[in-house]
């Protein structure tokens, strides 16, 4: 028996015991006083009848104990009382200080009980805190940042074509078509990301053929490979099953697809492996591009972190297709692991548990 319920435990006990051990005592005292002094005035023939000095010291004795016994109980309370509840008012004016933003506030309450764990808890909840306000600074600077850039660009064009600087040419309106489809993406990035932290969020589970799902996302994706000169090829089994849900599985294939094809210049190759490895399914996804520098593949799953810093509408997304994958993995109980070569080109397996 330990922690707080013991401490509280022995407590009680204490005080039931110091009670009674103090009423023993002063109805003994009071007993052997009273005997002594009736045995000392026997000698007087005017001394009162024994059963007088019997009841006081039976009265003596339990006014006595009750009057000891209730200043122990008192006094252990207190000490009790202030040990208990010490840790837990610094606790409150903790919690107080970081409801109040000081985010850094920290307990030091010590020990093995729940008082203690409690303590522990409300520290790792501060961190927690500190880390989301961070994330949170992070994204809003993130996508002040994507939305800036196209916004710009579509102003400045408008500007232009509004003061009859520039005519409004096809090749100019298709120049903010593309800012605006950016925009468009970039919303919906951040809709699905925002959908997959939700408490909410759920994934529909059935037995599904995983080999037969990645091989009709890649007869979909072909015409685009095609249209930019890329191979693409499937390999592995053709009937590997496993329990996921199916819309998210072609989300994340879509995703790697799409990041292959962008890095992968005119020529390259992508290649798409489903197959088996003890109770796990593994998907792998490899291609001859550009390849990714060692330093950067520490990052490229963290949202809004892209390899290419130059953000142009051309060379990279919104950063968060990697994020989103990540998550989705992360919700089937898998794991998602990368390799890049620079010039050589990127690999990314992603390992399902079957069931």
């Amino acid at each position: 028996m330990k922690g707080l319920y013991a401490r509280i435990v022995i407590a009680f006990i204490g005080v039931a015991s110091g009670v009674l051990l103090i009423s023993t005592i002063a109805f003994i005292l009071e007993t052997h006083y009273h005997f002594s002094l009736y045995q000392h005035q026997a000698m007087d023939m005017n001394s009162p009848a024994f059963d007088t000095h019997f009841e006081q010291a039976l009265v003596q004795s339990v006014l006595w104990s009750a009057i000891l016994g209730i200043l122990l109980s008192v006094l252990l309370s207190l000490f009790v009382a202030k040990r208990l509840t010490a840790p837990l008012i610094h606790m409150k004016k903790v919690a107080e200080r970081m409801a109040n933003g000081e985010l850094g506030a920290r307990t030091s309450v010590k020990g093995n009980d729940e008082i203690a764990d409690l303590g522990g808890s409300l520290n790792h909840l501060a961190e927690q805190l500190m880390y989301q306000e961070q994330l949170r600074k992070t994204m809003t600077a993130d996508v002040a940042h994507e939305l800036r850039t196209p916004l710009a660009t579509l102003k400045s064009h408008m500007e232009a074509m509004i003061d009859g600087v520039w005519l409004p040419t096809p090749e100019r309106l298709e120049s903010c078509y593309e800012e605006i489809e950016r925009l468009r993406f970039l919303v919906g990035d951040l809709e699905q990301l925002t959908e997959m932290e939700s408490p909410h969020f759920k994934l529909k589970l059935h037995e599904e053929n995983v080999s037969a799902i990645v091989h009709r996302i890649i007869e979909a994706s072909r015409t685009s490979f095609d249209q930019k000169g890329v191979n693409l090829f499937f390999e592995g089994l053709t009937n590997v099953e496993a329990t996921l849900d199916r819309q998210r599985l072609g989300q994340i294939v879509v995703n790697l697809l799409t990041n292959a094809l962008k890095f992968t210049p005119r020529g390259g190759q992508v290649t798409v492996e489903v197959k088996e490895e003890q109770h796990e399914v593994v998907i792998v996804v490899s291609d001859t591009g550009i390849g990714i520098n060692e330093d950067d593949l520490g990052f490229v799953f963290e949202r809004f972190y892209r390899v290419e810093k130059s953000r142009d509408r051309k060379s990279g997304g919104s950063g968060i297709g990697l994020t989103i994958v990540k998550k989705l993995v992360e919700a089937h109980g898998g794991t998602i692991r990368m390799e890049s070569r620079v010039g050589e080109g990127t690999s990314v397996a992603i390992h399902f548990p079957k069931n």
